[in-house]
């Protein structure tokens, strides 16, 4: 699997020896043994908890799973903060080093990109500024949290003690043995959720894209070939009919959407910025791109193509009369996984059960004792990018010079000098750009610079000024959305729900609702912005101030709807709503595969007769792909050359494949065909997608996902578009000319890696799931990522199938983002619920729980979530208590 390029620079190249020295010392020792259980935590008997008012009796069942229950609020919150800290204080203390551009303080000079480019945005600022708009017992909360984590700091050696609590920190130690861990601050946590609004942040790659492929040489034209309008006639929007109108929700016929714009303004109708402007502009973008890559991504990867999927059923389609609700969040693979499980329980009334982060309090997605939820991305536009004419210290706006506001940072790297670097701030946000500049600015050090991707200067601006770009997200606007997490868990009904939806204003997601009292509903969140012009789609004009924003979208305006006539709810990424709804949310939806298939779904069960939680974890593993039904028939009518023997067998398989996509299958069986024709069908897109849009830089290939499957369909009735004809050969090719040689080389290539017989091919061979510790584990120094990885896994599933194990056709068949966790939620009787996550929920390699719930998540089996008190003793392996 191919090292981000933040990870290869995470040690120098004499960490190396070190590391080899480490392994082989423990090994010839006799101390590994020692050194990987030394800070697995205690989870039975007693242990003292400073602050506690109350005991607090915490159980675990096989998976480690902790149910905690205590008298207050303050109390449950402390010992959360003190159980998350036993079995994931490494992951909190590297996501808060990442927040607040710290890395360096780590690892060394080699992470000065990452830290100067999130210094330069100023994450860490903003949850400062966010602290002081708290209530007071949201204030309460975060504090009691931060105590239960530092508790844990203190009981388990102290700041100094870093090798007893965790394996990382042994490893780390080799490079930087004088680290001391700081206390857990409140404000670690507020910066969390800037990294969850930075990994779900929406369009800003594909205004990047747009721009490039214009850099490239492309026209107009064609870039918007390659970013076709959403498909509202065949994708079903979340609410495919009706709109808001002063608040309400009317459910009004939909309309038949406008014909695209012929131009990059999309729906303004006009270009923001002269086409060789924005040429000239390029290179200063690109490095945006180049900066923004660094970042790891602490949730999963930011492409348009992946997502994830919720849906809620009323009880007039269920076995028990109750609703349903299902959710599985699509993010990047990583070990551990991004959540943890957890059931917090107060006889103050604070009672909620579901998934969670390390490092915030609470529940993020669950369900309390009335009410259940769950969260998709929305992926509205929150983020433009302003190309700004510099001078200096200074910035035009409508023909007038204005002073760039300034601030001084200061880096401080492991084994090195301090740097300090200076931001720069239009009326909109950072000058991003700066981050490049500052960092060549400030490394001196050969070693250092040699790791930076080079990036073109600048081009000059009219003047002689230069070109620079500003950000403007709403994540940088000081916001109160851990409130919203608070009012989620204790919330009572639709009402309180939409309360808690109000104040979600970054990421913003769809949400789903479903009571015991047999409602349903959805709400659109988050802060949405006014444009004054332009439609967000491509970088406007810094210069031109009526491209700024005005204001946000108020809440009461967003699309929400409560009990449907339908009576189910499906997100799936796909558009919120009709383009009757007349505010813009934006052009870049997902375009709605998955949503159609689970609809599908959804109708053949209901036509089945009654839907049961096993019905719903049977959805969940889907692996139907969309894009098959489509392209196959194709593939099929393609005129053939003589084919050998094993090439007609490949040709069979998809004639009579029922685009099912399992890893494998016992030989014979129809479980084994299917694999193998999902193995050649990914093999023929990929070869397909590589021979078609050859005309592409590198950079820009073509990443297979929702986007690419509408633009081929389109395609696919356009047999002489110039799309089809190779840029390689005197040839004009057609489109029946590409699809047969993409079945030529897809034979050609699986038969190189599996054998000439296509019946043995398996799909779990290609589509591997490797996990990856998301800091030390992507090191590239193999004996350290051996201690923290696992894998290879084979995999069932594939891009916008609903289990959508996503693959990226540029990189190869390897898994990049998955379904995170699934769960399923029985309003009739919770302790009937179910649920699962990809890995595991301790962050310690070699512990019980690190991934022992991989091999149930890559079959489609879940856990059974116990809710009441009797469920959760009678599961219990491990019962700690925590005493003042």
């Amino acid at each position: 699997m191919a090292v981000p390029s933040w990870s290869r620079r995470l040690w120098k190249t004499g960490l190396w020896t070190l590391s080899v020295l480490l392994v082989l010392a423990l090994v010839v020792a006799g101390l590994s043994f020692w050194s990987v259980r030394r800070p697995f935590p205690t989870h039975s008997g007693e242990l003292t908890l400073p602050g506690l008012s109350a005991p607090v009796t915490v159980y675990r069942d096989a998976y480690g799973i902790p149910q905690i229950y205590a008298e207050t609020a303050e109390d449950l919150f402390r010992a959360q903060g003190f159980v998350h800290a036993q079995d994931r204080f490494w992951e909190m203390d590297f996501r808060r080093h990442v927040t607040a551009g710290r890395l360096s303080e780590l690892f060394g000079d080699g992470q000065l990109s990452t830290d100067i480019f999130l210094r330069t945005m100023g994450w860490r600022r903003v949850a400062e500024a966010e602290w002081e708009l708290l209530e007071p017992t949201t204030q309460r909360y975060l504090t009691a949290y931060a105590d239960g984590v530092n508790a844990w700091i203190e009981a388990t050696g102290g700041p100094a003690a870093t090798s007893g609590k965790s394996l990382h920190y042994q490893v780390l130690g080799l490079q930087n043995p004088g680290y001391e861990i700081e206390p857990w601050h409140p404000v670690d946590t507020l910066a969390w959720l800037k990294a969850m609004a930075w990994d779900l942040r929406g369009n800003m790659e594909e205004e990047i894209n747009r721009l490039a492929l214009l850099h490239a040489g492309l026209s107009v034209a064609q870039i918007e070939e390659l970013y076709p309008a959403y498909p509202y006639d065949h994708h079903i929007p979340i609410l495919g009919e009706g709109t808001v109108v002063e608040g309400e929700f009317v459910p009004a016929p939909a309309v038949e959407p406008e014909p695209p714009v012929d131009d990059p303004g999309g729906q303004a109708g006009e270009f923001p910025i002269d086409p060789t402007v924005l040429r000239e502009a390029a290179p200063a973008l690109a490095a945006v791109q180049e900066a923004a890559r660094q970042v790891p991504p602490l949730l999963g990867v930011n492409d348009a193509g992946l997502g994830s999927n919720s849906w809620v059923v009323s009880g007039t389609h269920t076995d028990t009369g109750a609703p349903l609700l299902v959710n599985d969040p699509h993010l990047g693979v990583s070990l551990p996984g991004i959540w943890y499980q957890v059931g917090l329980h107060c006889t103050c009334g604070y009672q909620v059960s579901g998934f969670g982060f390390s490092g915030v309090p609470g529940v993020v997605i669950g369900h309390n004792d009335r009410i259940a939820w769950g969260f998709t991305n929305l992926d509205p536009d929150v983020i433009d990018l302003f190309v700004e004419r510099v001078d200096g210290d200074r910035y035009l706006v409508d023909g007038e010079w204005r002073e760039l506001e300034t601030l001084t940072e200061t880096i401080r790297v492991a084994g090195g000098d301090d740097v300090t670097i200076e931001v720069r701030y239009t009326h909109r946000g950072p000058l991003i750009t700066d981050a490049d500049t500052a960092l060549h600015e400030a490394v001196s050090d050969p070693a250092v610079t040699d790791t930076v991707t080079a990036q073109a200067d600048t081009a000059p601006a009219a003047g002689g000024e230069e070109y620079a770009v500003s950000l403007a997200w709403t994540a940088l606007t000081p916001g109160r959305t851990i409130e919203a997490l608070f009012v989620l868990n204790t919330a009572r009904d639709f009402t309180d729900f939409r309360r808690a939806a109000a104040l979600f204003e970054v990421p913003a997601q769809n949400l789903i609702y479903a009571d015991i009292d047999g409602n349903i509903g959805y709400q659109s969140p988050g802060k949405v912005p006014v444009r004054g012009a332009g439609d967000g789609r491509w970088p406007a004009p810094g210069w031109d101030s009526a491209y700024d924003w005005e204001d946000y979208l108020p809440f009461e305006q967003l699309p929400y709807v409560y009990n449907p006539a339908e009576g189910l709810i499906v997100t799936a990424n796909q558009a919120v709503i009709g383009p009757q709804y007349q505010p813009l949310l934006t052009t870049d939806w997902g375009f709605g595969h998955r949503g159609n298939r689970i609809h599908d779904l959804l109708a053949e069960a209901i036509a089945a007769g009654p839907i049961s939680v096993s019905d719903m974890e049977r959805m969940l593993f889907d692996n139907y792909h969309p894009l098959a039904e489509v392209l196959v028939p194709a593939l099929l009518a393609a005129p053939q050359t003589p084919l050998s023997k094993d090439e007609q067998t490949a040709l069979d398989l998809l004639r009579t494949w029922d685009y099912q996509q399992p890893a494998g299958g016992k030989a014979g069986t129809p479980e084994a065909a299917s694999s193998a024709a999902a193995a050649y069908f990914n093999a023929v897109w990929r070869n397909l997608l590589s021979l078609t849009f050859d005309e592409l830089p590198a950079d820009h290939a073509p990443g297979g996902g929702g986007r690419w499957f509408e633009v081929v369909t389109g395609l696919l009735a356009e047999p002489e578009s110039p799309w089809w004809d190779r840029v390689d050969t005197p040839e004009q090719e057609t489109r029946d000319d590409i699809l047969s040689q993409a079945l030529a080389d897809a034979y050609r290539e699986v038969a190189i890696d599996q054998g000439d017989d296509p019946t043995g091919w398996r799909w779990g061979r290609m589509h591997l799931l490797w996990l990856e510790d998301s800091s030390l584990g992507q090191s590239g120094i193999a004996p350290v990522e051996a201690l923290f990885n696992r894998g290879p896994y084979e995999a069932a599933g594939g891009t916008q199938t609903v289990n959508a194990t996503n693959w990226v056709a540029s990189a190869g068949y390897e898994v990049d983002a998955s379904p995170s966790m699934r769960m399923v939620v029985d309003l009739s009787d919770l302790d009937a619920s179910r649920w699962i996550q990809s890995t595991g929920n301790s962050g310690h390699p070699y512990h019980p729980n690190y991934t022992d719930q991989v091999e149930l998540w890559l079959e489609g089996r879940m856990l059974d979530w116990r809710w009441s008190r009797d469920a959760v003793e009678d599961a219990a392996t491990a019962t700690l208590v925590l005493t003042p």
